[in-house]
């Protein structure tokens, strides 16, 4: 139990987000935790500093309808307060004036609104952190569409070219089918800035032999985005990749899920950076995904009709997935191997295991020995890595 002077603390350093006229029954979402407003519900304190998703659903007058989320990201600074006031015609959250904003802000420095701010549970930030540990104020500005706002919504006709597998399809009308939801054409089409990853690689002027090879192993493709469009920074790529995991699966906004899925390909795709130039950054990587795929596929996060737990369930991931592809051939990647870094291998691991344990897949391996599971004296088992380990000492694994 928090005492009363740390609780103090905790309200006067972390974050507000004061949420004015907030209907009842509307849901409300911050990172992984949501509340059902109440008649007395006016916004979260105790918020800690740093990056945060904030999602929204309006209800109908009985509560048993919702429609699409609305989402968008803040980065919290000390003892800050964030104001949004709901626009009963719009049904959304919209900014105040500056004027009025900082008089709320003062009233809620006083005080004043703090029997009507439900806590931040931090007993759920730790979750969080690995969700978002990449993404930073700058990941934000790149991203964000026009007005901060992620909503399918918005999403109308932005994928209509894009080729898309059965489940896809499925979600696609899932999400669009709301029972009160003004039509998509009113809506104007704004999307995220999000990084444009080639499905396919064309290059004039060169042998059909090295274009199949480039196509085969997207390292080069790899190594070209990160100079060209991530400036260098492995953490500026892997901040995106969280983003729109985030947008996907609180938001559930279907062109962030795309950018996942493309992004992921691009890294699991990769058939020579992750034991050579990028050791460091697929070990991130890796860790990344299992995170994610270890909170999205969690079975006891319910949160009502409009939660995000319907959006991550079982037939999103059929062993004819896309990501069941990419993971048995990377795995097959790594046994192979005859050099692995020691923590891609520790964390490969564990990603196979929750994949296995979770979805039930099963990786048919191409040898009798598995090279990711290894007798310590088997002639056949890669060589492993442990970087910045002293020469001479024992790797170890997980």
């Amino acid at each position: 139990m928090m005492d009363a002077d740390k609780a103090l603390e905790l309200v006067k350093s972390g974050a507000t987000l004061l949420l004015l006229d907030v209907p009842q029954y509307t849901l409300i979402g911050i990172d992984t935790q949501v509340f059902s407003v109440g008649p007395a519900f006016e916004g979260i304190k105790m918020i800690p500093r740093g990056v945060h998703f904030v999602f929204y659903s309006s209800s109908t007058r009985d509560g048993k309808e919702f429609s699409p989320i609305t989402g968008f990201f803040i980065d919290a600074g000390y003892s800050q307060v964030v104001v949004r006031m709901w626009d009963q015609q719009e049904e959304r959250l919209i900014k105040v004036p500056e004027e009025e904003e900082e008089r709320y802000r003062q009233a809620v420095r006083s005080f004043e609104f703090d029997k009507h701010l439900g806590p931040y549970d931090l007993s759920l930030y730790a979750d969080w952190k690995r969700l978002a540990n990449y993404i930073t104020k700058s990941t934000i500005e790149r991203l964000e569409p026009i007005g901060g706002e992620i909503t399918v919504t918005y999403e109308h006709g932005m994928l209509k070219n894009t080729c898309k597998s059965a489940m896809e399809r499925v979600l696609d009308e899932q999400l669009r089918n709301s029972k009160f939801s003004s039509p998509a054409e009113e809506h104007p089409k704004r999307g995220c800035y999000y990084t444009p990853i080639p499905r396919i690689i064309k290059r004039k002027g060169i042998e059909s032999e090295q274009l199949t090879s480039l196509n085969l192993d997207k390292t080069e493709l790899l190594e070209t985005l990160l100079v060209k469009d991530y400036g260098g920074s492995e953490e500026s790529l892997l901040g995106e990749l969280q983003f729109a995991f985030i947008a996907f699966l609180m938001g559930q906004s279907l062109e962030a899920f795309m950018q996942w899925k493309s992004l992921v390909s691009l890294l699991l795709g990769c058939t020579e950076a992750p034991f050579q130039t990028r050791s460091r950054l697929f070990t991130k990587f890796i860790k990344v995904i299992y995170y994610q795929l270890k909170y999205g596929l969690q079975k006891d996060r319910s949160v009502g009709e409009a939660g995000t737990s319907a959006l991550l369930d079982d037939s999103w991931f059929s062993s004819d997935s896309f990501l069941h592809r990419l993971c048995k051939d990377f795995f097959s990647l790594v046994q192979d191997a005859s050099v692995v870094d020691g923590d891609l291998l520790s964390w490969t691991r564990k990603l196979k295991e929750l994949l296995e344990n979770s979805l039930g897949w099963e990786f048919q391996q191409k040898s009798a020995v598995d090279g990711i599971y290894f007798e310590e004296n088997d002639e056949y088992a890669p060589v492993v890595e442990m970087l910045d380990e002293p020469s001479g000492s024992e790797p170890t694994s997980s």
